[in-house]
């Protein structure tokens, strides 16, 4: 079995590629959707959330996302400081994952596999790309932002040129036939991790 990360910038349509993986059999751990379990019920990181921002950060027992959010806006530098908690621990939760899995490829879908280091845990990773006007008028869509918000959210992330000189495996989500890129994608993996 073969740990494969999948990522791309947000609004490029890394989910949908998740989903279309998982049509075709192959596991997909969604590391986001991870970090949003352990921010509302691990112990241990709820203590530390609230040493770090006070106990707003839970209302009535619930994780004010809202709060983080704008906090690790104003403060980059505490960005650091919550992804050295976090993807630990998402990173365990993946493994543990991983391990139950019986597929010869299972994916780790993540928004900031590069930004991070943790490409290179992968035995390859898959970049989504697309165009910048596209991801824009999907954000806009998804999450009914100005599109300032959405550029804001973006210049917040590395570039594709960034990402795309650390991976091999990149799909355009442009409109361009998608499931026949996953396909050749997942064939040139096996045949490249194979050899």
């Amino acid at each position: 079995m073969r740990h494969i990360g999948l990522s791309g910038g947000i609004g490029s349509g890394k989910s949908t590629v998740a989903k279309a993986l998982e049509h075709m059999g192959y596991p997909v751990f969604y590391s986001d959707e991870e970090a949003k379990k352990l921010y509302a019920t691990h112990p241990l990181l709820k203590n530390e959330l609230i040493a770090i921002f006070g106990k707003d950060i839970y209302q009535k027992g619930v994780f004010q996302k809202h709060i983080l959010a704008t906090q690790l806006f104003e403060n980059p530098a505490l960005k650091e400081q919550i992804a050295a908690l976090v993807h630990p621990l998402v990173r365990e939760r993946f493994n543990e994952w991983a391990g139950q899995q019986t597929a010869d490829l299972v994916f780790n879908e993540a928004a900031i596999l590069f930004e991070t280091g943790a490409y290179k845990q992968f035995a390859a990773t898959v970049l989504v790309v697309c165009s910048l006007e596209t991801r824009i008028q999907r954000v806009q869509k998804r999450d009914g932002l100005s599109r300032e918000a959405v550029l804001q959210r973006i210049e917040n992330q590395w570039s594709d040129a960034k990402k795309m000189n650390l991976t091999s495996y990149i799909i355009t989500n442009d409109g361009q036939p998608l499931l026949q890129q996953i396909e050749e994608v997942i064939s040139q993996l096996k045949t490249d991790l194979n050899a």
